[in-house]
């Protein structure tokens, strides 16, 4: 993710208030012996995000909207997941929306709701380890939900469609899951909308047909991918294809972009290719099938964010911006964080690889982008110098700063540590193993500091890196220069 402004990143976070009506419908019991999935899992700063008792493996989402008819949203999601216990019941998140009916293995199973929780009793019990679906019915018009911080995100509505953002939780808008980035899956979504306006989302358009006035559009992300970054962008759309050459043998190129934004989005997308090559030399191979971008208008949203495959922007983005972006495809999409604390991993990474790129094409040098920063000369007044040192990157004191300039700014001033520590070769051979051993994965902090001490021990042999975490990871304050 990035921010709308140089200064202050906007967040996609989410506090989500639990209603206390419950609605619900007939049907069987479980299994004795038999236990309920947990209702979260309780993530450090978004305890009831997720859901305990299984893993998701794949999602078919069959939507229908008309912008202009309501705004209102029919779905039916299949979901396919396994069993990590006996399970007498399992919660799905899925927040606003009426639920019409719901099956387990194609046959109706009890259903209640509780704010965002979801609750399904399927008519027998489930065994640990047994392969499931679950169809889901649903309708009504999305919400759009607000984060701690103020930013929206969800389903946001747009002058000729809809955009849907999800992090760290809007998916649960617009379809019922498990909406926690530890559990990632494969996704199928067609999605239909009224003829001459397009559906744009994640991974490869798959089909694309006309009839009765409505278009259907298919896509299918085969690699595996958290909730909080698949989107659906609906609208006008200008669409270029190309390829990245080089690496990737022929990797498509899918660029959506809003008729008001063509002329002034033309050049910085075009380099699209020449930034996936660069990226590759320093991360590793590109981790999807496909890249590209989503161009809205600008205010449709108020920041950019890495959704897998082509991240989305409000308005043309900068250079810079787009670096950030695509470098989150390897942190943050292929390598996801295990929890919401672990948000640096994304941003710390992606805000380094800007500094890179800036390195690489004549720009200042990391260490130069790192002294203006310890020397409070990076930005333009003096509180959003000192913000930087508010607090620890892998401690951010509450769900609204997650996203603040300490994970994103100091996140990277980490990485540039860690690269004094060790020397420039090994440093790029450290986060590109980093990249190919969690590719498609998740990791915290913890599995980074145990990865990057390994690496140490035997291409770098000497390097100390326990200052690097005791002072820049997860010290207070401004650390002092060795």
């Amino acid at each position: 993710m990035s921010r709308s402004a140089p200064v202050v990143p906007a967040a996609a976070l989410l506090t989500v208030a639990l209603a206390l009506t419950l609605t619900s419908c007939t049907g069987g019991g479980g299994e004795a012996g038999a236990a309920r999935g947990s209702a979260g899992l309780r993530d450090p700063y978004f305890p009831r995000l997720g859901n305990g008792g299984y893993d998701a493996s794949h999602y078919a989402l069959t939507l229908d909207y008309d912008p202009e008819a309501d705004a209102s949203l029919r779905g039916t999601a299949v979901i396919t997941a396994r069993a990590t216990r006996d399970l007498a019941s399992f919660n799905l998140d899925l927040k606003g929306l009426d639920v019409e009916a719901v099956a387990v293995d194609g046959v109706t199973a009890r259903w209640k709701r509780a704010g965002q929780e979801l609750t399904v009793t399927p008519e027998r019990g489930l065994d640990d380890g047994e392969t499931f679906r679950t169809t889901v019915r649903y309708s009504g018009t999305p919400e759009t939900l607000t984060d701690p911080d103020g930013s929206r995100e969800g389903w946001l509505p747009t002058a000729d469609g809809a955009l849907a953002l999800g992090e760290p939780a809007g998916s649960m808008a617009w379809f019922p899951g498990n909406h926690h980035p530890s559990d990632k899956a494969a996704y199928d979504l067609t999605v239909t909308v009224p003829e001459g306006l397009r559906a744009v989302s994640n991974g490869e358009l798959t089909g694309e047909s006309t009839r009765d006035g409505r278009t259907t559009f298919s896509w299918r992300t085969a690699e595996p991918m958290a909730s909080y970054v698949a989107t659906l962008a609906i609208g006008e759309f200008e669409i270029r294809r190309s390829t990245v050459g080089g690496r990737s043998t022929r990797l498509p190129v899918y660029v959506a972009v809003d008729p008001s934004q063509v002329e002034e989005s033309r050049a910085v997308l075009g380099r699209i290719p020449e930034v996936v090559r660069w990226a590759e030399g320093n991360f590793g191979p590109y981790p999807f099938s496909s890249t590209g971008a989503i161009v809205d208008r600008p205010g449709d949203s108020a920041y950019a964010l890495e959704t897998q495959n082509r991240p989305v922007f409000p308005g043309a983005p900068d250079l810079s911006l787009l670096v950030h972006e695509l470098a989150h495809q390897w942190y943050g999409d292929s390598v996801t964080p295990k929890s919401w604390r672990d948000m640096w991993l994304n941003e710390g990474f992606a805000t380094y690889a800007e500094w890179l790129w800036e390195e690489d094409h004549g720009g200042d040098s990391a260490q130069e982008v790192f002294d203006a920063l310890y020397e409070g000369d990076h930005f333009a007044d003096a509180a959003s110098n000192e913000a930087v040192w508010d607090f620890p990157p892998a401690r951010p004191p509450s769900a609204a700063r997650i996203s603040d300039s300490p994970v994103y700014e100091r996140g990277a001033m980490v990485l540039h540590k860690v690269r004094e520590a060790v020397g420039d070769d090994a440093f790029f051979e450290l986060i590109r193993g980093w990249a190919a051993a969690h590719r498609h994965g998740n990791a915290d902090t913890a599995d980074f500091t145990a990865y990057a001490e390994k690496f140490a021990e035997e291409a770098a042999p000497g390097a100390d890196l326990t200052p690097v975490w005791d002072d820049w990871l997860y010290g207070d304050g401004k650390p002092p220069l060795a």
